[in-house]
């Protein structure tokens, strides 16, 4: 099982950002996905998270500007992130709760972790 997160990069205050992370592999079923983010000096801190029916939960100092959706037939999770300011600046990881299929077709339970992604926000 892979996770792959993408789309960040370097915005300007008030500006707008959509992450997308994407699994791949032998997957049979992924429950809660989130998005983490870690700035320098920082411990990693829990963005969001959405359950497989679709409901959310967010950090205080997110909610109003980022939302978290997912695709399930995709096996992919976004954050579109509006209003970004300079403290938003982060590398942000996506997670998910995996059960996947393994070479010996068992069954496993995973809590996997995609590479991070850059965000910048900077005049």
């Amino acid at each position: 099982v892979q996770l792959q997160a993408s789309g960040g990069g370097l915005v300007q205050p008030g500006g707008s950002l959509r992450l997308s992370c994407a699994a791949s592999g032998s997957i049979v079923r992924i429950d809660d996905m989130r998005w983490y983010r870690q700035a320098p000096g920082k411990q990693r801190e829990l963005v969001a998270a959405i359950t497989s029916g679709g409901d959310t939960n967010y950090a205080d100092y997110v909610k109003g500007r980022f939302t978290i959706s997912r695709d399930n037939a995709k096996n992919t999770v976004y954050l579109q992130m509006n209003s970004l300011q300079p403290e938003d600046t982060a590398v942000y990881y996506c997670n998910a709760d995996v059960l996947y299929r393994n070479p010996s077709d068992e069954f496993v339970a995973l809590k996997a972790w995609a590479q991070g992604t850059q965000v910048t926000v900077s005049s």
